[in-house]
C-alpha cells in the first residue's frame, strides 16, 4: 500500500526555520514527482513547491526564496527546508505523489497520494 508520512511541524517564532520530511513507501519513489501543499483553515489547498524524480525544484510564489525543497532517492523521502518563517505560512503541510501532468503540477488533482499531514505554527 502507497503511503506517506510526513513529520517535522511544530511551533516557531517568527523568522525561525523548520525542516519537513516525508517518508514514502511501497512505490519506486523515484519514478514520482513529489510535490508539498499547505492548507490553512478556512482557505484552499495551497501549492508549495514540488520536485522532480531528477532533482528538478519547482516553487509557489510564497516559497520562493524562503524555502528549499530536496529529495533522496535512496531514502525514499523528500524533504521541504523552510526559513524565515512568518505567521502566514501558518498551515497544515501535506505532501504527495504526482501521478498526471495534465493541467500543471500545482494542481492537487495531479496527486494522488497524501500524508496525513503535519502542523506548522509561525508565532508572531
Amino acid at each position: 500500500q502507497v503511503q506517506l508520512v510526513e513529520s517535522g511541524g511544530g511551533l516557531v517564532q517568527a523568522g525561525g526555520s523548520l525542516r519537513l520530511s516525508c517518508v514514502a513507501s511501497a512505490y519506486r519513489f523515484s519514478s514520482y514527482t513529489m510535490g508539498w501543499f499547505r492548507q490553512a483553515p478556512g482557505k484552499e489547498r495551497e501549492f508549495v513547491a514540488a520536485i522532480s524524480g531528477s532533482d528538478s525544484p519547482f516553487y509557489g510564489d510564497s516559497a520562493k526564496g524562503r524555502f528549499t525543497i530536496a529529495r533522496d532517492n535512496a531514502k525514499s523521502t523528500v524533504y521541504l527546508q523552510m526559513n524565515n518563517l512568518k505567521p502566514e505560512d501558518t498551515a497544515v503541510y501535506y505532501c504527495a505523489r504526482r501521478v498526471t501532468s495534465d493541467s500543471g503540477l500545482t494542481n492537487p488533482n495531479e496527486y494522488d497520494t497524501w500524508g496525513q499531514g503535519t502542523q506548522v505554527t509561525v508565532s508572531s
